[in-house]
């Protein structure tokens, strides 16, 4: 593990029960793992919103809005009539 040996790890853990306890130990690795563990999800939810967005991006320059022209007041009111039935 981290090419540490089996006295390394036992110095290590000797070290850290005397700087914290025994009683602190439990909390210090209870926070640590909640730590990792919030850390994990808001990279996942990240992940999740910059996919999501670049969805989004992608469906709106496939789908094209209607183009909107000029139209004078005559074609227009000929429009209307003609679809009206009016002649």
């Amino acid at each position: 593990m981290f090419g540490m040996g089996t006295t390394e790890l036992l110095l290590i853990a000797a070290v850290l029960f005397l700087l914290f306890g025994a009683s602190r130990l439990p909390q210090l690795a209870k926070s640590l793992g909640q730590s990792r563990k919030a850390f994990k999800e808001g990279m996942r939810e990240a992940e999740e919103e910059s996919q999501t967005e670049e969805e989004k991006k992608k469906l709106a320059s496939t789908t094209s809005a209607p183009q909107i022209t000029a139209v004078s007041d005559e074609e227009l009111l000929a429009e209307m009539r003609r679809r009206a039935g009016v002649k």
